[in-house]
């Protein structure tokens, strides 16, 4: 009797993997409509990063029709398009935890909704299954005209500067632009903190970097000076001489600029290293105009 029962276990076994099969060999594998992407940008000291998927316009009317004015739209294709933030970030002045997200929008004439989802794992728009309650913020843009057409819907970023991004949604002739910004100064000023003003045995590097951080975002110039100055006292670099040279005009120290300008030549010829050479050359004209 037990031989007759694994005899027969056997068989609808073997049966259920010759359909498995046949099923397999039955499906023809086709490019996608709407094909996935991701994109990943630093901001700040973190990284942003979105997945989502492409359709095309294919001669179809996107906005007003397609995609409805006044209804919630998943932002592209396919399940809900997704934001991973490494860190707490601001988008529009709206606060975002570090964390991941879909990303709605609800598309307008004059103005966009965009929302911050927390429930991640609906499909396309959500349907009866999206609640509102699960929105984290929403926030109102005002989209823009672009000249040339967009065939492929796309999300990427612009106007990139240290402690921020423009998100710029786009397809058909409209771009939707999302200011993201971080607050990268005041980690920045913790860690200098830390590892330079208390810190022990402070290496050059860090003394140059803190350095520039200060000379860079308007800070005390002197305090910068005082640590590029212990920085190329212990291991003087042509590119740190140069940052010397730089702070030091910025202080009207034009003498001691020049000085230190025609050090980090010598150095950066040493290495041959033209590019430096040349932005002293050029530090060195603009402080002779002022002089």
């Amino acid at each position: 009797m037990n031989k007759i029962v694994s005899l027969k276990t056997v068989w609808v076994l073997a049966f259920a993997l010759f359909l498995m099969a046949g099923n397999a060999a039955a499906q023809i594998k086709m490019p996608a409509a709407s094909p996935a992407a991701t994109v990943k940008q630093s901001i700040g000291l973190g990284d942003v990063t979105v997945e989502y998927s492409r359709p095309s316009t294919k001669g179809r009317k996107i906005f007003g029709d397609l995609a409805p004015y006044g209804k919630v739209w998943r932002t592209g294709a396919n399940a809900s398009t997704k934001l991973t933030f490494s860190e707490e970030v601001m988008l529009e002045g709206n606060k975002v935890p570090a964390g991941q997200y879909a990303l709605y929008t609800i598309p307008g004439e004059k103005d966009w909704t965009v929302i911050i989802h927390k429930n991640t794992k609906h499909w396309g728009d959500g349907g009866k299954d999206y609640k509102p309650e699960e929105d984290l913020v929403r926030f109102k843009v005002s989209p823009k005209k672009t000249a040339d057409k967009v065939e492929t819907f796309t999300i990427g970023f612009s106007d990139l500067t240290s402690n921020g991004a423009v998100m710029q949604i786009m397809w058909e002739n409209t771009l939707v632009p999302v200011k993201i910004t971080s607050d990268v100064d005041s980690k920045v000023m913790s860690q200098i903190q830390e590892k330079v003003v208390n810190g022990n045995n402070v290496t050059p590097a860090l003394y140059a970097a803190a350095a520039s951080y200060y000379a860079d975002n308007n800070k005390d110039l002197k305090q910068a000076l005082t640590w590029m100055k212990q920085a190329n006292e212990k291991d003087p670099k042509f590119w740190t001489l140069h940052q010397q040279a730089k702070i030091q005009a910025k202080l009207k120290d034009y003498k001691g600029a020049t000085a230190t300008a025609q050090k980090s030549i010598e150095l950066a010829k040493r290495e041959s290293n033209a590019d430096y050479v040349a932005l002293n050359e050029k530090l060195l004209a603009e402080i002779k105009n002022k002089k």
